[in-house]
């Protein structure tokens, strides 16, 4: 075993190097505080790896998305995504009779308890899609209390959430309710529960229906992101799957991580609302003292295109076509990449369009509101998360436990307040 040498304080010590299938290479320093009483320092944890998967491989720095050993580019084209789900969470493509019975678990599971709806009634009638998403999926903790039927809540939890969410849209806009259907796919159930109202029929488009599939493959997991960071963390503790998963949809919601395809929409909004004169942004992005930051461009983690956006700005474009919409909106953002990839700023920074510049106005074209925006992400990203959590539990994973360096006060006398 390769190792690798820590000099500090005139001290050496030897730490073991681990290398993944790919030829990553990480140094363990899982013994160093133990050894030298001193602990690594990574805010953000940009360079910490927190635990060896075998679920999702990337590449940044050649934009590389695999899961599974499955290039995404293939699966997107290629597969649904209940085959995608299967892949994720038991590590391989279902044959026909495996995939025939996961499909049925996903059909039987979809309805909720009725007194669930009660959840509904007591939320206010704005009340947030994403808010009411984990609230709900939280409570499913109380309905399936037996951590022995962990199989059976993993197939609850796949085939509930989309019905949690539909239902989430329905009571912010005021409808009746849509039950699921058991003799729809499982896409097409989640749209016939977002867009059909009582006694009138509603068609399922196949373009949406398309790219809908194709959008949920392409959240479906993205490697140590925060919201899987945060499975990890708070499943590490034993907690059951839907309190887990509900502590996953909370981290996403935030507007730096699920919400950032919501503020790619507002911006090019706001742009097309200034006259769509896309250069005055791109100078304002370059500007280090303007606020303005061009949102949808640049990732942590890929230093190329995203492969991912590839996809689906050509989706944008087929699905628009297809419906027989426009969108201004593309235009602007055709036009914002093109001058940004033609920009030596943009170029030496590394800073390429990622799955959130697109992917909102495909959402747009569905009819789907921006606050549905991030619980889409969430029902795709939701087979990840279970991957996540169902290896660590099967590893047998350690209670997460950070360190910090502390950098408060010294120790100090209690004063009593008369004397402050």
């Amino acid at each position: 075993m390769s190792t690798a040498t820590l000099e500090l304080e005139s001290k050496r010590y030897s730490l073991p190097v681990v290398q993944g299938t790919e030829g990553e290479v990480g140094i363990d320093i899982t013994r160093l505080r133990k050894q030298s009483g001193a602990i690594s320092m990574d805010p953000g944890f940009g360079n910490t790896g927190s635990c060896t998967s075998s679920i999702t491989f990337i590449d940044g720095e050649a934009g590389i998305l695999r899961y599974r050993g499955y290039a995404i580019e293939e699966l997107a084209e290629k597969a649904s995504f209940v085959e995608v789900m299967y892949l994720l969470i038991y590590g391989s493509l279902p044959v026909r009779a495996e995939l025939d019975v996961f499909t049925q678990h996903l059909t039987k599971h979809t309805l909720l308890h009725e007194d669930m709806k009660k959840f509904y009634e007591g939320f206010p009638p704005g009340a947030q899609p994403m808010a009411v998403l984990s609230s709900m999926v939280s409570s499913l903790s109380t309905y399936y209390p037996d951590p022995e039927q962990d199989e059976y809540n993993i197939f609850r939890l796949l085939a509930k959430l989309k019905t949690i969410a539909a239902l989430s849209y329905k009571k912010s806009i005021g409808q009746p309710y849509m039950y699921p259907r058991n003799d729809l796919d499982f896409v097409s159930d989640f749209l016939q529960m977002m867009f059909a109202v009582p006694s009138e029929p509603y068609v399922i488009s196949s373009v949406a229906h398309q790219a809908l599939d194709m959008l949920l493959i392409l959240h479906a997991d993205h490697e140590q992101n925060c919201s899987t960071s945060t499975v990890r963390m708070v499943g590490s503790s034993g907690a059951d799957l839907f309190s887990t998963i509900s502590s996953g949809i909370c981290a996403l919601s935030g507007p730096l991580h699920g919400g950032a395809n919501t503020a790619v929409v507002d911006m090019l909004g706001a742009i097309a609302a200034d006259g769509a004169d896309y250069s005055k942004y791109i100078r304002k992005a370059k500007d280090r003292n303007d606020p303005f930051r061009l949102m949808g461009f640049g990732h942590r983690v890929y230093k190329n295109y995203d492969p991912r956006a590839k996809l689906i700005k050509n989706a944008a474009d087929r699905v628009l076509e297809q419906l027989g919409r426009t969108d201004p909106l593309l235009d602007i953002a055709k036009d914002l990449e093109r001058v940004a990839l033609e920009d030596e700023y943009f170029i030496e920074r590394r800073l390429f369009p990622n799955l959130d510049f697109y992917s909102g106005i495909i959402y747009r074209a569905m009819g789907l509101p921006t606050t549905m925006f991030t619980v889409l992400f969430a029902i795709g990203r939701l087979p990840g998360w279970i991957a996540h959590w169902k290896e660590m539990h099967d590893g047998k994973g350690r209670l997460h436990r950070p360190r910090q360096l502390y950098v408060g006060s010294n120790l100090r006398p209690y004063v009593p307040i008369g004397d402050r």
